[in-house]
């Protein structure tokens, strides 16, 4: 699933042709993803000037002079410019045409994903309640040390929470810990405000470690210009069982969390 390194680099990719553009209209030839896209889709944002692209956690808000474009690329989703005359193919969903000579289209395997157009995305049901953003202000160790009181979830699942941290998922929650030093299953309730500053410094020096290298491409991910991530070569545990740790060269192991595996270094991670 793409998580928050690649939906922040679909929009960084996304921001200098998209945004200032109008949009003459949608295609939408499949709408049964995972919340059906709009059947007004078109009308909506026909003749609509793109003003922003934001990003909330993993879902992307296009700004619009009336309304808000709101995109979730689910488990296999993308966004990428193509141009106007490029065929569609089994999974292109959605098309949105620009004032160019290029397409915004919207692919997306396995239908997981969302195409949805909303008055006022920070009211909406998806995005009211996502918790803190790892690399803006106000996410600290003593942040989480606050949310972690009382708390006997695994830290790995704890940092997985949306409702706590947005945008992290399996993988950079793994390298992340990696980093700390914080074996995975360690309860969230038991880690100390020292290793919480620790692993709030992790979180947000994996992210940023990952979007200098375009997040990581497992599976489907690409760009908006349709370039894979290298984020995947520079793991350190994240699907590495049994090959030796970078640091230690103790075999990397593999245990279950919330039917998610998770990899972690026994050695390095306590």
């Amino acid at each position: 699933m793409p998580e928050l390194p690649e939906v922040e680099t679909t929009r960084r990719g996304l921001m200098p042709h998209v945004v200032g553009r109008r949009i003459g209209g949608a295609v939408v030839r499949n709408a049964s993803l995972r919340w059906p896209v709009p059947r007004d889709l078109d009308r909506k944002l026909r003749d609509r000037k793109v003003v922003d692209i934001r990003r909330r956690g993993k879902y992307l808000i296009f700004d619009l002079d009336k309304g808000h474009l709101l995109v979730h690329l689910g488990m296999s989703g993308r966004l990428t410019l193509v141009p106007r005359d490029s065929p569609a193919r089994k999974h292109d969903h959605v098309d949105l045409a620009l004032d160019g000579p290029r397409v915004l289209r919207f692919t997306d395997p396995r239908r997981f994903g969302a195409v949805l157009w909303v008055e006022d995305p920070e009211r909406h049901p998806l995005l009211k309640d996502l918790g803190m953003e790892p690399l803006e202000e106000g996410f600290s160790g003593a942040a989480l040390h606050r949310e972690a009181r009382g708390r006997s979830v695994a830290v790995k699942n704890f940092l997985m929470n949306a409702g706590i941290v947005t945008g992290v998922g399996n993988i950079y929650a793994s390298e992340a810990l990696f980093r700390a030093g914080i074996h995975p299953g360690r309860s969230a309730g038991r880690i100390s405000p020292v290793r919480w500053d620790r692993l709030a410094q992790s979180v947000r020096a994996t992210l940023e470690s990952a979007l200098d290298s375009g997040g990581s491409t497992l599976r489907d991910f690409a760009s908006a210009e349709g370039r894979p991530g290298y984020f995947q070569h520079r793991h350190a545990v994240y699907a590495r069982e049994g090959k030796p740790c970078r640091v230690c060269k103790t075999p990397i192991r593999a245990l279950r969390q919330g039917q998610r595996s998770t990899f972690y270094c026994p050695r390095c991670q306590r």
